[in-house]
């Protein structure tokens, strides 16, 4: 029996595709370079494809779980330039974040930079889970490393905790492998000062490939759905938590997912908490 928030019903969808393990899932996809596809999909479009997809895709199941909770912690300078630069296209984009995966204990560091083609590149290390909330010198160096090394050019930006992101995430892999499919529901997103929860009868769904044209998106473009081309979790919760003044380009994703005009509930500050996060070696 897969374990599951009773509160919370995604039977429908957890028992629908056969199983498989973490490493048989990293031996057929592990997909750290790709092309990803974003889809914001609501609960009855998304049970349409159901049926297609499980002859097509098995779930990542660890101890007869199926939903897993990711907690990911948002860096950004005061200015948010890494929402900035997503938000105009800027073909050296970059975010950083620690991912922690709730259910088995684990965190990494993870530092996204963009690739030819649209490429996504992520690169990680592991990160002490009772850190996830810091960035030590351990990882400012590996985020320098891996930004100038890419980029060639040196990572100027005095970074800060900026957004916290929970949400219960399915994980799909195709049955011959080369492709993961990703399905993220109950979002909250949370600042310094305020909290917002999206919908849970939505779905934000990504598809990885190689190509960008993969099982699922054709399956996903059968039901009229197309990928919608801003739908970066960092920058919706910012935009919708009202941090920054220019959002227009996330507008059509905010809408459909209901957080269009929603600021969030205000949250009352923990004594001594201004959201800084210092680094040793972060630039003047």
């Amino acid at each position: 029996m897969t374990h599951h928030d009773p509160r919370f019903d995604l039977d429908w969808l957890l028992h629908s595709f056969a199983p498989i393990s973490l490493s048989d899932l990293n031996t057929k996809a592990e997909m750290m370079q790709r092309i990803d596809n974003k889809y914001v999909v609501s609960r009855e479009g998304l049970a349409r494809i159901v049926p297609a997809l499980a002859q097509q895709f098995d779930i990542l199941d660890i101890d007869d779980r199926r939903a897993f909770t990711y907690d990911t912690r948002y860096f950004d300078d005061a200015q948010c330039s890494a929402y900035y630069e997503h938000h105009q296209g800027l073909r050296k984009g970059f975010k950083v974040r620690t991912r922690s995966y709730v259910d088995a204990g684990l965190c990494y560091l993870e530092v996204k930079v963009k690739a030819a083609r649209g490429m996504t590149m992520k690169n990680r290390i592991g990160h002490d889970p009772a850190a996830s909330g810091m960035l030590d010198a351990v990882a400012w160096d590996y985020i320098h490393d891996t930004y100038s090394t890419h980029y060639r050019k040196a990572f100027r930006y005095a970074l800060q905790w900026t957004l916290d992101i929970r949400y219960k995430r399915i994980t799909l892999v195709a049955k011959d492998g080369g492709e993961r499919m990703t399905i993220d529901t109950d979002l909250v997103f949370t600042s310094a000062d305020r909290s917002l929860r999206a919908g849970r009868d939505m779905f934000i769904i990504e598809t990885k490939s190689a190509l960008g044209r993969g099982v699922a998106d054709l399956l996903l473009r059968q039901v009229h759905e197309r990928p919608m081309k801003k739908c970066s979790k960092y920058c919706l919760g910012v935009a919708s938590l009202g941090m920054v003044t220019r959002a227009n380009l996330f507008l059509p994703t905010l809408r459909k997912l209901g957080l269009l005009g929603t600021h969030g509930v205000p949250l009352m500050p923990l004594p001594g908490q201004n959201g800084q996060i210092a680094h040793p070696k972060a630039p003047a």
